[in-house]
């Protein structure tokens, strides 16, 4: 069982940047690929970024290209996603989940990752 936390969410003007960041607990991050997902107010949950269990391998989003960073310490069991010129329809919840399968693909739908997090609050104001 892993248990996931995020922090680092906010209200942000357009153009600033968060960084959110993913706690694992209880088991070695290291074992498991991990992306962030993030689900708005009406709309399904999208594929963010993901990232392979040694951090050699990302993943975006068309809509986060170029804008997002996901990251890894799994020393510190962490992730992150170092994200710059936000936009307003970057507001949403965001999520980190947890893939123990060993595909060595980094997955893009929600129904493969096996543990989620609660969730951060990302608002971005124009």
């Amino acid at each position: 069982q892993v248990q996931l936390v995020e922090s680092g969410g906010g209200l942000v003007q357009a153009g600033g940047s968060l960084r959110l960041s993913c706690v694992a607990s209880g088991r070695t991050l290291s074992n498991y690929a991990m992306a962030w997902f993030r689900q708005a107010p009406g709309k399904e949950r999208e594929f963010v970024a993901g990232i392979s269990r040694s951090g050699g391998t990302t993943y975006y989003g068309d809509s986060v290209k170029g804008r997002f960073t996901i990251s890894r310490d799994n020393a510190k069991n962490t992730v992150y996603l170092q994200m710059n010129s936000l936009k307003p329809e970057d507001t949403a919840v965001y999520y980190c989940a947890a893939d123990r399968g060993v595909s060595p693909a980094i997955r893009t739908t929600a129904g493969p990752y096996d543990y989620w997090g609660q969730g951060t609050q990302v608002t971005v104001s124009s």
